[in-house]
């Protein structure tokens, strides 16, 4: 399909009905992918594609027998799409704001491995949140402290808790909880079985270490420099290297207690190599959804423990 050179049609509501089509096909790379989304047949999602296109006179993807992709020109629909409906979104707050009423939708970031923590209380400040807030649809998504940093300044979320590696003026940061971290290593490892007195750091750095991908710039403990032999962006996958036995690896000490309990895990010189992560509940300074307000003062409620941190 070639663009055509004709003015944009106003927008409708069965533009923003195509629109959010477009957007779970993206979502989900395909068409076939996004029929259980979406609720409708392929072939009727097709039809919608193609609508949408004749409606802005351009390709806006490429389907068949190669797979699916974008064009340049469905990538800049695309993301406009994106903002298109985070401005609905705050409208909505905005307005049911104006009303007194807490609706619309809440983004909320976080790393992995948190549900497993029980002593931060996070699951009672989401349950707080959700008995006051009934009418808000509530998004949670998983992602590393650097895209969640990055998304929270770009307004895709709300709120955000993380370690940070680094802070950001527009951006208020509330310490919350320090997590232990220790090194691991698998049953099938050969340092399983020796005790720590056996165990040197020398020993621990010739042997193959699973890092974070988004700690780059991390000084280890003991300034301890690790033969990084693998990469990975969520604790599962670094718990599954450990337990293949060919890793040593950094899991909270939380998380990681299942498989110690089990046997399948052990920690390695924990006096030593341990150490502490600050979490911080990070949200933006200009804030002035209600919900978004509401969200951080249910989380602060239950997961604040230090007694300096700064107060609204």
């Amino acid at each position: 399909m070639t663009a055509r050179h004709y003015s944009l049609p106003n927008l409708a509501d069965f533009d923003l009905r195509l629109l959010r089509v477009f957007h779970a096909v993206v979502h989900n790379k395909g068409f076939a992918a996004a029929q259980d989304e979406l609720g409708v047949s392929q072939s009727t999602i097709s039809i919608q594609i193609g609508q949408l296109e004749e409606r802005l006179g351009m390709r806006l993807c490429e389907r068949g027998r190669k797979g699916f992709h974008l064009t340049e020109e469905g990538q800049i629909v695309f993301d406009a799409s994106l903002n298109l409906f985070r401005a609905v979104e705050n409208f909505r707050g905005m307005v049911g704001n104006t009303r007194g009423q807490l609706i619309g939708d809440l983004h909320f970031g976080i790393v992995d491995a948190i549900a497993s923590n029980q002593e931060i209380k996070l699951h009672r400040g989401i349950g707080d949140f959700a008995r006051l807030a009934p009418e808000v649809k509530l998004h949670i998504n998983v992602s590393s402290p650097q895209e969640l940093l990055q998304g929270l300044m770009e307004e895709h979320y709300h709120a955000i808790l993380s370690p940070m590696s680094r802070l950001h003026s527009s951006v208020r940061f509330i310490p919350t909880y320090l997590e232990q971290q220790r090194l691991y290593c698998g049953t099938d490892h050969a340092l399983f079985e020796l005790p720590d007195a056996d165990i040197s750091i020398e020993m621990i750095s010739q042997c193959a270490y699973a890092g974070r991908s988004y700690m780059r710039d991390w000084q280890p403990p003991q300034a301890l420099e690790f033969k990084h032999q693998a990469t990975a962006s969520h604790m599962e996958s670094i718990a599954l290297m450990i337990l293949s036995g060919g890793f040593l690896g950094y899991l909270p000490s939380h998380y990681a207690a299942q498989w110690v309990d089990a046997g399948q895990m052990r920690p390695l010189m924990e006096d030593t190599l341990s150490y502490h992560e600050q979490f911080y509940l990070a949200y933006r300074k200009s804030e002035r959804n209600r919900a978004a307000q509401a969200f951080t003062r249910c989380i602060r409620q239950q997961m604040e423990t230090d007694p300096d941190a700064p107060k609204e």
